[in-house]
């Protein structure tokens, strides 16, 4: 059984190295050197107090956590813990979301999303999913497993998966519980990414996704470019790409039965556009690791 000392030297082992995953593994009695010392968060960043309480500098604000609440760290901000309790007791994970990005589909531009939303005055607060989250970080553990051993590395995608749709739904609750303007253009990005996760191997032009969220092309393409950065049919197209690049990596079908599946008139067809969206042939990017 790995100890709350243990864990706390292979997790700030691993904040130092910017690994995929930095996590507690459990409960720690004390923050890594890194977060004391001050670093640049470089994932979705998560801190939950168990007991006591700790102040933190957040991009150059100061605040302060307590027992029961969760602290959100933004990817690309600036952390440095500056005061904690002797009784302190907390859970801890920063995480990468590019090594999971092809199995949380376009749910990843809404993990951008909330953490656009997310403004540092709303960095802490009680979500009550506290227990959850510690459970999630608990699971995910301390350690790195090889790339090689399939099972343990999927399992850690699939509880990183699980965590990151529970942040969206604490996320969906506290941002869209209100009546603006701006959490009608959310709601209405989020049902959109969920409709193009749905059909995306079937249906490419915007239109349908319009006509299923009763809006104009055109106003929804705006909203989505808004809110994202990229058009309804750019969303698609990246739906495609991930799903066809799975294929290449993980299965023995042929550019011919992958372009079949997607419906393009023939491989020709597929492979241009495979180029146009990625850069490099399906046949070079499948070759590309060998």
């Amino acid at each position: 059984m790995i100890v709350s000392s243990e864990r706390l030297i292979r997790l700030q082992e691993n904040i130092t190295g910017q690994s995929d995953v930095c996590s507690s593994g459990g409960s720690v009695f004390d923050f890594p050197e890194s977060m004391k010392n001050g670093f640049i968060n470089f994932g979705i960043g998560l801190i939950v107090c168990h007991s006591g309480w700790f102040e933190f500098r957040l991009s150059g604000t100061q605040y302060s956590a307590y027992s029961g609440e969760t602290v959100f760290i933004h990817e690309g901000s600036s952390f440095c813990i500056t005061a904690q309790s002797e009784d302190i007791e907390v859970s801890i994970i920063i995480y990468k979301v590019d090594p999971i990005r092809d199995v949380l589909g376009n749910m990843v531009y809404s993990v951008h999303l909330y953490s656009q939303m997310s403004p540092e005055t709303h960095c802490v607060w009680n979500t009550g999913e506290e227990d959850d989250v510690a459970g999630y970080i608990s699971l995910i553990g301390t350690e790195q497993p090889r790339q090689d051993d399939f099972f343990p590395v999927y399992e850690k995608r699939l509880l990183l998966l699980s965590l990151t749709y529970r942040l969206c739904s604490v996320f969906q609750k506290k941002y869209l519980s209100g009546s603006s303007a701006g959490a009608r253009r959310t709601e209405i990005f989020l049902r959109l990414i969920q409709l193009i996760d749905r059909y995306y191997m079937s249906e490419r032009g915007v239109e349908f996704y319009a006509d299923k969220l009763c809006l104009s092309p055109k106003y929804l393409s705006g909203l989505s470019k808004t809110v994202c950065g990229y058009t309804v049919q750019e969303l698609v197209f990246k739906a495609i790409v991930r799903k066809c690049m799975a294929m290449l990596d993980s299965t023995n079908k042929t550019v011919q039965e992958i372009s079949e599946e997607f419906n393009f008139p023939n491989p020709s067809s597929f492979g241009t556009f495979f180029k146009k969206q990625v850069g490099i042939s399906p046949q070079k990017y499948r070759e590309r690791g060998d």
